[in-house]
C-alpha cells in the first residue's frame, strides 16, 4: 500500500549576505557615495591631463620624468626587480598610465561602467603604492593607499542610478522593453513585513514556516539580479550592453581628444630641458633646475687645484641661490647652496621618502620634496618635516684656488 506521508522536497542551501546585511546593501546609499565619486573621478582626470601637458614627464633628462620616477623607486620598492625591467619602457608605460586616469576619472565622473573604473583605479593606485608610497612613514600620509580603499566602495556599490549613464542605460533598457525601471529605494523592514503576504508571527510561507530575514528575504529579491545595471531579462542585458557600449565609445573618442589637444597645448607652452652633463652646475635661481643622468661625463681637478671632480665656477652659484648637477657615481641629481658668501652646502637631492628631487626655496631657506611636501634644514640636510623617513645625503664641496667647485 503506498504511502500517505507528504513528500518534502530537498531545499536548497540559502545564500545569505555577509554579516546577514539586507539585500542589495551595497545600492542603498548611492546619493552618500557620489561626493566620493565626483572627488576621485575629478582628480584622475586632472592626474591623467597634467601627465600628458607636462612634457617634462616624458622627457628622460628631467628628475619628474616618468623614468626618474621609475629609477627612484627600484631602489626602495619591495618589487624592485620587476621595477629594474619596466625603466626601459618607461615613455609608453607613462602614456599608458595617463591613458588609464583619464579613462578612469572620466568614467567615474559620468557614472558610465563605473566598476571597470573602480577597478581601474584601484589597481593604479595599489601600483603607485607599491612602487611609489610603499615606505611612507606613518603609512598613512601616503595617498595612494588611501585611494585604493577609497575606490572599493564604488566597486561594490557600482555609479547607482543617480547622475550617471549606468543607471540611465539600465531605466532606458527597461522602458524600451516594457518594463518597469529598475529603481532601488530602501525602506525598513519592518514597512516590508507589514506588506507582505507571506509573512505570518516571524515566519515566512514562501520559505516554508523558516523566520523571516531581510538577508534572504525572497520578495526583496524578486526576478532581479541584485546589480542596478543588469537585469534579469536578457533582451534587456543585450539592450543595456548596446547602449552602455556607445555612450563608452562617444565618451572615449572625446576624452582622447580632448587629452591629444592638451598634450599639444602643453608642449607648445613649455618645452623640455637639455640634459646636463654630471659634473656640469646648471644654475636655477630659487629653485634647482633639471639635472640629467645621459652622456654624462667627469672632469678631474687639475694638478695644483683643490682634488675631485670639478663642478664648474663658484660664480655660477650666487648667494642666496641653487645650482643642480648630477652626482657622477651614482647619477643621482645633486643640489648646491650658497646660503652665505664662501660657504657651499650640497646634497644628493633624492627625497628619501619616494625618490621625488627636492628643490631649494629662498624664501624660507629650506630644501623641499615638490611631491609630498617634506622639507629639510638647509645646514644639515636634517628632516624638518616628513613624510620623509630621514634626512639628505650630505656631499662635499670645496672650492679651489681657481674659482671653481670640486666634488670630492
Amino acid at each position: 500500500m503506498p504511502s500517505t506521508r507528504p513528500v518534502r522536497h530537498a531545499r536548497r542551501p540559502e545564500r545569505r549576505l555577509p554579516l546577514n546585511a539586507p539585500v542589495r546593501a551595497w545600492t542603498l546609499a548611492e546619493w552618500a557615495l557620489l561626493p566620493l565619486r565626483f572627488f576621485l573621478g575629478g582628480t584622475f582626470l586632472f592626474a591623467g591631463l597634467q601627465k600628458l601637458a607636462n612634457p617634462n614627464f616624458f622627457n628622460s633628462a628631467s628628475p619628474n620624468s616618468i623614468q626618474a620616477q621609475l629609477i627612484a623607486s627600484a631602489r626602495r620598492s619591495p618589487i624592485h626587480l620587476l621595477i629594474g625591467h619596466l625603466v626601459q619602457f618607461a615613455k609608453p608605460i607613462g602614456i599608458v598610465i595617463s591613458l588609464a586616469e583619464i579613462a578612469i576619472g572620466v568614467g567615474a565622473l559620468l557614472g558610465l561602467w563605473m566598476r571597470v573604473a573602480a577597478i581601474g583605479g584601484a589597481v593604479l593606485s595599489l601600483s603607485l603604492f607599491l612602487t611609489v608610497s610603499f615606505h611612507a612613514s606613518p603609512f598613512y600620509t601616503g595617498a595612494d593607499i588611501v585611494f585604493f580603499f577609497a575606490w572599493l566602495p564604488l566597486l561594490l556599490a557600482g555609479s547607482g542610478s543617480r547622475l550617471s549613464i549606468d543607471g540611465w542605460v539600465a531605466k532606458r533598457s527597461a522602458q524600451m522593453e516594457g518594463g518597469p525601471a529598475p529603481e532601488v529605494v530602501a525602506i525598513p523592514f519592518v514597512k516590508v513585513q507589514s506588506l507582505c503576504g507571506h509573512f505570518n508571527r516571524g515566519r515566512c510561507s514562501a520559505r516554508e514556516g523558516l523566520r523571516c530575514e531581510a538577508s534572504v528575504c525572497p520578495v526583496l529579491l524578486g526576478d532581479r539580479a541584485p546589480l542596478v545595471t543588469r537585469v534579469a531579462i536578457d533582451s534587456v542585458d543585450r539592450r543595456a550592453l548596446v547602449l552602455g557600449g556607445a555612450a563608452a565609445a562617444m565618451v572615449g573618442t572625446s576624452a582622447a581628444i580632448f587629452g591629444g589637444a592638451t598634450a599639444a597645448v602643453g608642449r607648445m607652452i613649455g618645452g623640455a630641458k637639455a640634459p646636463v652633463a654630471a659634473g656640469q652646475l646648471s644654475s636655477g635661481g630659487a629653485t634647482t633646475t633639471t639635472p640629467g643622468q645621459s652622456g654624462a661625463t667627469t672632469t678631474t681637478a687639475p694638478k695644483g687645484h683643490a682634488s675631485g671632480t670639478l663642478l664648474g665656477p663658484a660664480k655660477d652659484v650666487p648667494v642666496g641661490n641653487a645650482a643642480t648637477f648630477t652626482i657622477p657615481t651614482t647619477g643621482d641629481p645633486g643640489i648646491i647652496v650658497q646660503p652665505s658668501a664662501g660657504q657651499f652646502v650640497a646634497y644628493d637631492a633624492v627625497c628619501p621618502h619616494a625618490g621625488c628631487t627636492v628643490n631649494y626655496y629662498a624664501a624660507n631657506h629650506v630644501l623641499a620634496c615638490p611631491c609630498h611636501g617634506s622639507q629639510f634644514e638647509l645646514n644639515s640636510g636634517a628632516v624638518m618635516n616628513g613624510p620623509a623617513p630621514h634626512g639628505l645625503a650630505k656631499l662635499t664641496v670645496t672650492q679651489g684656488p681657481d674659482g671653481n667647485l670640486y666634488l670630492k
